[in-house]
């Protein structure tokens, strides 16, 4: 009688949910799958020897990914994160200076509109003002890790201009925004440096 005897690697899933796949080119289902070789006999797996690591797999093309695939967010979660944050970004701003400044009131409606919250107003403005620094923090942090760095300074810059609506910045709205880009994971000298040039663009001194 032939005994057929090897080693195999086999994997389970530990894990599923969305993330976004390269491959793809948008978010996709995926599995966590960690594998470990084993000892068969006529093929069926007897006994249990190492592990051989873990590794996400697309369902939809097969691609397999290091699991830090999924620190990357997916478009749905910088669709979601998006509007939240830049309704915590100018209502920081806008509390920093004039609140009441009807021309900033504007452009920030705009812009968070324009994020992705169709139908905010001015009573949705005002509530978001009530709102401390510290409990919009999170909505912050959030946008600012989906964002490139490239892409946080344009984000910053689009919220100075909302200050910069009714005039020259004010020591408060410097120091937010100083504030809102730390939060946004940008060093002091990146925020100033975005201070400066969209000052220079806007003719202000």
């Amino acid at each position: 009688m032939l005994i057929i005897l090897g080693l195999r690697v086999f994997y389970r899933t530990i894990a599923q949910g969305a993330f976004h796949c390269r491959r793809c080119g948008g978010d996709r289902p995926y599995r966590h799958r960690s594998g470990r070789r084993w000892f068969t006999l006529f093929f069926v797996p007897m006994i249990p020897l190492n592990s051989v690591g873990e590794h996400i797999q697309c369902t939809t093309c097969r691609a397999r990914y290091v699991t830090d695939v999924l620190s990357q967010p997916t478009t749905a979660q910088m669709q979601a994160a998006l509007p939240v944050g830049t309704r915590a970004a100018v209502s920081a701003m806008l509390r920093s200076g004039d609140p009441a400044s009807p021309v900033s009131r504007q452009r920030a409606i705009e812009a968070v509109i324009e994020a992705g919250t169709p139908g905010y107003d001015e009573a949705m403005l005002d509530a978001d003002l009530m709102m401390s620094f510290d409990s919009i923090r999170p909505a912050l942090n959030q946008v600012g890790a989906q964002l490139t760095v490239q892409a946080r300074e344009w984000y910053l810059a689009e919220v100075i201009r909302i200050a910069m609506a009714d005039g020259t910045l004010t020591e408060g709205e410097r120091h937010a925004s100083l504030a809102i880009g730390g939060e946004l994971g940008m060093t002091q000298a990146q925020v100033v440096g975005v201070v400066a040039m969209t000052e220079q663009s806007a003719g202000h001194d």
